[in-house]
């Protein structure tokens, strides 16, 4: 199974993954780059206390609010009657149950870390035992057809004895409650 995010980013390197690696890469991160960049100018447009999504779902709830009565008990306490229901709530400001990972100088914050360009390929540090070994291709092709979901049991699996299934009536094997034979017939 596999998330959005994930299905999002393969759509979007579809064409990218004809390149060589390097490339392909290097392609990932201009993309990376330009959602970061994009993300983060949106978070700093910002201007409310919650992000631009969440603001408006508090102002909608806030004009829908105006159908209720509101009968304060304490300081702090109120009943809200809507429509014949009634709710008891503490009184907390909007803002308090939204985490702080989701108000918008976190989300800068998040988005300022930059992302830096490969180095060049003459740059590269490579030791000197990496680069002696020779990489051959695989000695085996795949067989064609759709490849074995089944996993391949170890020794020790196979052998264990198997789960002998038993009669629920008197709690022998070999046969079950409705192949049971010295059941009583209702007539």
């Amino acid at each position: 199974m596999t998330s959005n995010i994930a299905e999002s980013i393969n759509a979007a390197l579809v064409s990218a993954r004809e390149m060589p690696i390097y490339e392909f890469l290097e392609e990932v991160r201009k993309m990376f780059g330009c959602w970061n960049c994009s993300n983060r100018k949106k978070a700093t447009q910002t201007y409310t206390m919650l992000g631009k999504k969440y603001q408006e779902m508090l102002t909608l709830n806030e004009a829908m609010s105006t159908r209720m009565t509101v009968v304060p008990s304490t300081e702090y306490l109120h009943t809200v009657n809507d429509r014949g229901r009634n709710y008891t709530s503490k009184f907390l400001m909007p803002e308090e149950y939204c985490s702080n990972y989701y108000k918008p100088n976190i989300v800068v914050m998040t988005y300022g870390v930059p992302v830096y360009p490969l180095p060049d390929k003459n740059d590269w540090n490579i030791p000197a035992h990496v680069a002696e070994e020779v990489v051959l291709p695989p000695k085996w092709k795949r067989p064609p057809g759709r490849p074995k979901k089944k996993r391949f049991k170890p020794l020790s699996e196979l052998l264990q004895p198997k789960n002998q299934h038993s009669c629920s009536i008197c709690g022998q094997g070999g046969h079950n409650n409705r192949t049971y034979r010295n059941a009583p017939h209702n007539k």
